[in-house]
């Protein structure tokens, strides 16, 4: 008989162990883990803003090969746009614009970061050429190759930043590394949904308001699944600050799914439904952000997973 079968035995007839059963604590209260530096308004800004730019250039190829030429130059304007201020954000927070310079003389294929930075240096340009062949209407050729670039780099700029997220010690982000990149891919499809409701006409907005439908129902799903697997730490995603973030976002991304789908057709619904799952997707990035924070500041959603794996291993 195994050691643990015995001491399954003692439990079961009330006998008391002879080892105490170990207690986690951390000192004096502290966090075990330091928290991150970030600030929210930067990197959680970065995390939208990216997404918007990766998803917004995979619907701007779509559109752009099915002939809805102002909802592909739009949301091609728009990914420019967006991957400029992620990487304004980005650069604030390090502080210096030389330390971002400083991340390109490295390539390292198991570091996100290294090859975040990368894939940034990599699709900026391209998703510039792009929009500015539209906007111009000059090198048509080169545009179609540069936007054919941005929608193969877009789903990488999209979600890289949940697999950032998810590489460190923080619980809240580090519990959910399998679920998070496609949470945040979700997300980001639903954000450029939006925009290009927004930004095109309505004559042009029948996949943008299919993909908003589909961004809805994974967002919703994959959301479900993270707080199953974070057992006790998933209450970091229904309290406090980052609870109301989430649940803001689940009502606006599936109100502004559902009334894509039943009103789109209209301009004023199309640009309202839009506006709302724009504003669901960055509830859903500075919610995630602010319970990652609020895991690693209490000591307890870190001693008590581990307190839980070592029973399951006894």
């Amino acid at each position: 008989m195994s050691t643990t079968e015995r001491a399954g035995r003692r439990r079961r007839r009330g006998e008391q162990a002879v080892v105490p059963r170990a207690e986690f604590q951390s000192y004096y209260g502290r966090p075990v883990i330091k928290a991150p530096s970030w600030a929210a308004p930067d990197i959680a800004g970065y995390f939208f803003l990216g997404g918007l730019a990766g998803a917004g250039s995979v619907l701007a190829a779509g559109a752009h090969l099915t002939g809805r030429t102002t909802t592909a130059t739009a949301l091609k304007v728009s990914s420019l746009a967006s991957v400029s201020l992620s990487a304004a954000a980005l650069i604030h927070d390090l502080g210096k614009p030389s330390r971002f310079a400083n991340m390109l003389r490295v390539f390292k294929p198991t570091s996100p970061m290294s090859m975040g930075s990368w894939l940034l240096g990599a699709y900026g340009p391209v998703a510039g050429a792009a929009a500015a062949s539209a906007v111009t209407g000059r090198s048509p050729r080169l545009g179609g190759a540069a936007t054919g670039a941005a929608a193969l780099l877009g789903p990488a700029v999209a979600t890289y930043t949940g697999v950032l997220a998810a590489d460190t010690a923080v619980p809240a982000w580090h519990g959910v590394h399998r679920e998070l990149p496609y949470l945040f891919a979700a997300s980001a499809t639903a954000a450029a949904s939006g925009m290009a409701l927004v930004a095109g006409p309505p004559s042009e907005n029948a996949p943008a308001r299919c993909a908003a439908a589909l961004a809805a129902l994974a967002d919703a799903a994959v959301s479900k699944a993270a707080e199953q697997r974070m057992g006790m730490v998933a209450e970091t995603w229904r309290e406090g600050r980052a609870g109301a973030l989430l649940r803001a976002a689940q009502v606006l991304t599936a109100g502004g799914a559902v009334t894509a789908a039943l009103f789109g057709g209209r301009r004023g619904a199309a640009v309202a439904s839009g506006l709302a799952l724009l504003a669901g997707s960055a509830c859903t990035r500075f919610g995630v952000f602010a319970a990652g924070i609020a895991s690693a500041e209490d000591p307890k959603y870190t001693v008590v997973p581990q307190r839980e794996r070592l029973d399951e291993t006894t």
